[in-house]
């Protein structure tokens, strides 16, 4: 059998558009041989489908699935609202969801994992690409996992349970009962989805994140004319009022807007009886960092006639 190497695979995929798993697959079927390769795909069915790739994918389903003291949550993008509604597309989120977590959250070794009923991950989501006519991706899976408690999960603008546009993932260790973790995760996971909260706690915020709050910060201290030691502190004092409105523990809790959460945890554990902690969370909220394509109708159709731009009639 010849050798696969990566600059064949990667020639293949500018040829044909296909996806990856696709292309190390098609020359492997056909002892490395190009031309063969192209046949072969063309045959698949997957060139068509690879047509479509080169559309922005910023829809879709936020998935999510819980199994003992384990959740995880995918996101699979399509082009439309529309699709979101496709039961095809509803069961393919469902099982990637699960599938998840058992494969973790790498995206490629999640795609060449085994999907019910045969084939892989990438082999289902191209034959859907196919039969629903989109362009449709994995954009990205989480998992997390306690050793005692509870993950729980909420999902907010729901289509079908465990699928919509905001999911929430919330880890809490403890030997509570699981009613109690369960109704503490889902007020959390609430809150987590309105609030958006940037981490657990503020020494866990991303130092470029804070970093840029500070030059903003500073920014707007300097016009204020002060001299430079009040300046450095207006910037400390504003640093500070961050950190506590972006980190979870430190966050007002959205039903009552003058709890931290960190207090909600306490509260609950002290009528438990046992210790809570919240151990980590995880948010996807649909298409968030996608850049969306801008269509140009008016554009379109003037190119379509020959022309730059429509031009007003005399």
């Amino acid at each position: 059998m010849a050798e696969i190497t990566a600059a064949s695979v990667k020639e293949l995929r500018e040829r044909t558009g296909a996806g990856m798993m696709d292309c190390k697959k098609a020359l492997a079927e056909n002892n490395g041989e190009m031309e063969a390769a192209i046949d072969w795909l063309r045959a698949k069915g997957l060139s068509a489908a690879a047509k479509k790739a080169g559309r922005t994918a910023a829809e879709g389903l936020v998935g999510a699935a819980i199994e003992g003291t384990r959740g995880a949550l995918v996101e699979v993008n399509s082009e439309t609202d529309f699709v979101a509604k496709n039961e095809l597309f509803q069961d393919f989120v469902r099982n990637v969801a699960k599938l998840a977590l058992d494969n973790g959250t790498d995206v490629e070794a999640l795609a060449a994992a085994q999907y019910p009923n045969g084939g892989t991950v990438q082999d289902k989501l191209t034959d859907n690409i196919a039969k629903i006519g989109e362009n449709q991706s994995l954009r990205r899976a989480a998992v997390l996992e306690v050793n005692q408690g509870a993950v729980v999960a909420y999902v907010h603008n729901q289509v079908a349970p465990n699928l919509g546009k905001i999911g929430v993932l919330v880890a809490l260790e403890s030997a509570a009962p699981s009613a109690t973790l369960n109704e503490l995760g889902r007020h959390i996971a609430q809150h987590v989805a309105a609030a958006h909260p940037q981490a657990l706690d503020a020494d866990s915020l991303d130092p470029a994140l804070v970093e840029r709050e500070r030059s903003i910060a500073m920014e707007k201290a300097k016009e204020s004319g002060k001299p430079d030691n009040i300046i450095e502190k207006m910037v400390e004092g504003g640093l500070a009022k961050f950190r506590k409105e972006n980190a979870l523990l430190t966050q007002l809790f959205v039903r009552d807007n003058k709890t931290p959460i960190a207090d909600v945890v306490s509260a609950a554990a002290k009528e438990a009886g046992v210790p809570i902690a919240l151990a980590g969370f995880v948010r996807f909220q649909l298409g968030e960092g996608i850049e969306r394509k801008q269509e140009d109708f008016a554009a379109e159709v003037a190119a379509a006639a020959g022309t730059n731009k429509a031009e007003p009639v005399a």
